[in-house]
C-alpha cells in the first residue's frame, strides 16, 4: 500500500469522501488516506491526526516526501482534539474498534461543529457506531462490507440527517448488530461475517451451559440466545 494504491479498505473510504471537502483523517497512520485524495485532486486540503509518536513522525515523512506540506497539516493529539470546531466538513476514522471510535467521537462532539459527513471503517463493533450515530442525530446513508487478506471489513458513512430514517423497516435491535443496509444486501461476504459469528456464539453457548449456573451465566444465556436467532433470521 502506498499513496497511490491504497488497500481495499481504505479505497472504499476515499470513494465516500466528498469532491471538494475539507478532510480530517483521525489515526491517520502514515497518512496514506489524505495524500491520496489530495493528489487525486478529491479534496483541496487535509488534516492527518495522529496520537502516537511513531505514527506521527511516519505520517510527517510521507507527507513532506509527497511534497505536499503546503496542503497537509499533520497534526499530533487524542482524536478530535487536532482539529477546531468549523475547520473541516468531513471526519474519517479507519482501522480501530467500534467502540474506540465512539469514544473519540463523543469526546470530541463539540468539534462536529460544521462536519457534514462521517466515514468510518470499525474492524470489530461496528454495532457501537451504528448506535452512536443514533443518539447523536446522524444518518447512517450507506454501508459497505468487504474481505481483504482473510478479514472482513465494513464502512459506514453518516451524514446529519434522521437518525432512524434506515432502521424503519427492520427491527431496530437487528439493524444496529447487522447494518441496515447490509442486512438488506445480504452479500456472501455479509453471510460469511455471520456465519462464523453464529458457529462461535453457539460455541460460547455449549460452554455456558457446561458451566454453573448463576445469574450471572443466565444473563449471557439469553443474551447470546437473542443474537443467534437475529443471526438466523438475518441469514435467510
Amino acid at each position: 500500500m502506498n499513496t497511490e494504491r491504497l488497500s481495499d479498505r481504505l479505497e472504499a473510504v476515499a470513494n465516500n469522501i466528498p469532491q471538494e471537502a475539507k478532510l480530517a483523517d483521525i489515526g491517520s497512520d502514515h497518512a496514506y488516506l489524505p495524500c491520496h485524495v489530495v493528489k487525486k485532486g478529491v479534496v483541496p486540503m487535509a488534516i492527518a491526526g495522529e496520537v502516537a509518536e511513531g505514527p506521527f513522525q511516519s505520517a510527517i515523512e510521507q507527507v513532506q516526501e509527497e511534497k505536499l506540506t503546503d496542503k497537509i497539516s499533520v497534526r499530533k493529539g487524542d482524536g478530535l482534539e487536532v482539529i477546531a470546531p468549523g475547520e473541516v466538513d468531513c471526519i474519517t476514522i479507519a482501522g480501530m474498534g467500534g467502540t474506540l471510535i465512539s469514544t473519540i467521537l463523543e469526546k470530541g462532539k463539540s468539534k462536529l461543529e460544521g462536519v457534514s459527513r462521517l466515514v468510518l471503517q470499525p474492524n470489530v463493533g461496528s454495532f457501537a457506531v451504528r448506535r452512536w450515530l443514533i443518539d447523536n442525530g446522524w444518518e447512517l446513508v450507506k454501508e459497505e462490507i468487504l474481505e481483504e487478506d482473510r478479514k472482513i471489513y465494513e464502512v459506514l458513512v453518516a451524514d446529519k440527517g434522521e437518525p432512524l430514517k434506515p432502521y424503519q423497516d427492520i427491527n431496530l435491535d437487528s439493524g444496529i448488530l447487522f447494518g441496515p443496509f447490509l442486512l438488506k444486501e445480504k452479500s456472501a461476504v455479509f453471510k460469511d461475517k455471520w456465519n462464523g459469528e453464529k458457529r462461535n456464539w453457539e460455541r460460547i453457548l455449549k460452554q455456558l451451559d457446561d458451566a454453573v449456573q448463576n445469574d450471572d451465566t443466565e444473563s449471557k444465556r439469553q443474551e447470546l440466545k437473542a443474537k443467534l436467532k437475529m443471526a438466523e433470521e438475518a441469514l435467510q
